[in-house]
């Protein structure tokens, strides 16, 4: 019996002290060194990837936003927020135009619309976007051929949250941009190509614009 209990005890025992030593090392000690070694050599990755604009923090360029008009009423939820058609629009999150169901880019909702591509809601969703993209790119001088229309300007992405939309769709709203801000196409034209990205180790992925960072270099030549 006695040896029973001591053998008992000693198992007991080694097995605190490993559950003390594991502790330590797993939840204090490598915690501590990954971050550490992520701060000093991943320091803007490691913090969010965020993007400041005069100063101050203005989101992640890993996640996209939305620039919108202010609402009529803040308190009705019901009331769809219009877009703001000084800035580059990203593309629609988690739904479609102004039926989307994340139109905030809210990460506690992001994902696909799980409709499939025959579903008739799909179908008019895409066709009212596809008007709005050509209604409020269309400038006088200039108007959008609803074939140019890139997949990206009327459907959300897998995540609802992409940061980025296509060359194409940026060149779309080239001219609605230099319009409204009473900017030269050919500045607005200049800030697409220089914050247009290329393919990854250019061969993997597709070209994409950064929404965010874009709109920053547009609030930048706009207060020059």
């Amino acid at each position: 019996m006695n040896n029973s209990v001591g053998n008992t005890a000693r198992l007991l025992g080694a097995g605190l002290r490993a559950l003390l030593v594991l502790t330590v090392v797993c939840g204090v000690i490598y915690p501590l060194v990954v971050t550490g070694v992520a701060q000093l050599a991943f320091s803007g990755k490691a913090n969010g990837s965020e993007l400041k604009s005069g100063g101050q923090v203005v989101g992640s360029a890993l996640i996209g936003q939305r620039y919108d008009l202010p609402k009529k009423d803040p308190d009705n939820a019901d009331e769809a927020a219009l877009p703001d058609l000084k800035w580059f629009q990203p593309r629609p999150s988690n739904g479609l135009g102004t039926n989307s169901v994340n139109t905030r880019y809210s990460l506690l909702v992001s994902g696909a619309t799980n409709l499939s591509g025959d579903n008739d809601k799909l179908i008019q969703q895409v066709k009212d976007a596809k008007e709005a993209v050509v209604k409020d790119n269309s400038v006088p001088g200039y108007r959008v051929d609803p074939a140019d229309v890139p997949a990206d300007a009327v459907t959300s992405s897998g995540s609802g949250l992409d940061p980025q939309i296509s060359p194409a769709y940026a060149r779309i709203q080239v001219h609605r941009v230099a319009e409204r801000n009473h900017l030269g196409v050919a500045q607005v034209e200049k800030l697409v190509a220089d914050n247009t990205d290329g393919r990854v180790l250019d061969f993997m992925g597709e070209p994409g614009v950064n929404v965010l960072k874009l709109n920053i270099a547009l609030r930048e030549l706009i207060q020059k």
